[in-house]
C-alpha cells in the first residue's frame, strides 16, 4: 500500500500544479477550506494535550506513528483553513522516511505564494506544525 503513494517530489509538484489552476486568492482559500473539509481528522480520544501542537493560535493535534521505515501522520484542527494546511502537509510528509522528511523543505508553500497570504498567527502556526513533523522524524532516526 505504501508503494502506491506518489514520491515526495511528485506530491509537491501536484500541489503546485493544483494551485496554478486558480486565478485569485479567494479561489485558493476556498480550495484550502475544501481540503480541510475532506481531512479525516482525529477521534476525540486523540485530541489530548500530549498530541497538541504548541504555537498554533487554533487547536491543532498531530499523531505520529512509525511503521517499518516510514512515519505516518494523522492530524486535526478546530479551524477549517488550518485543516486545509494540514491536508497539504500530510500529502507531502506522511508515510515518508525520516530522511525524506528531513531533506524536504516546505518551500511548496512559497511556490504557490501561500506564505505571503497567511496572517502572522497562521504563518507561525504553520511553522509550528512543520517543526512538529520534523521533530518527530528526527526522533524516529535515533
Amino acid at each position: 500500500m505504501l508503494n502506491q503513494i506518489p514520491s515526495i517530489d511528485d506530491a509537491v509538484q501536484s500541489i503546485i500544479d493544483e494551485f496554478s489552476l486558480f486565478d485569485d486568492w479567494i479561489e485558493r482559500y476556498e480550495y484550502i477550506i475544501e481540503l480541510g473539509e475532506k481531512l479525516s481528522g482525529l477521534s476525540e480520544a486523540q485530541k489530548i494535550e500530549a498530541n497538541r501542537v504548541k504555537g498554533c493560535q487554533s487547536q491543532v493535534w498531530f499523531v505520529a506513528t512509525r511503521a517499518e521505515d516510514r512515519v505516518h501522520f494523522d492530524a486535526d484542527s478546530d479551524a477549517m483553513i488550518v485543516r486545509g494546511l494540514i491536508a497539504l502537509l500530510l500529502r507531502v510528509y506522511s508515510d515518508r522516511t525520516p530522511q525524506e522528511i528531513a531533506v524536504t523543505p516546505p518551500d511548496f508553500f512559497e511556490a504557490v505564494d501561500l506564505g505571503s497570504h497567511l496572517s502572522g498567527n497562521r504563518a507561525n502556526g504553520l511553522a509550528a506544525m512543520i517543526n512538529h513533523i520534523r521533530s518527530f522524524a528526527e526522533i524516529s532516526t535515533q
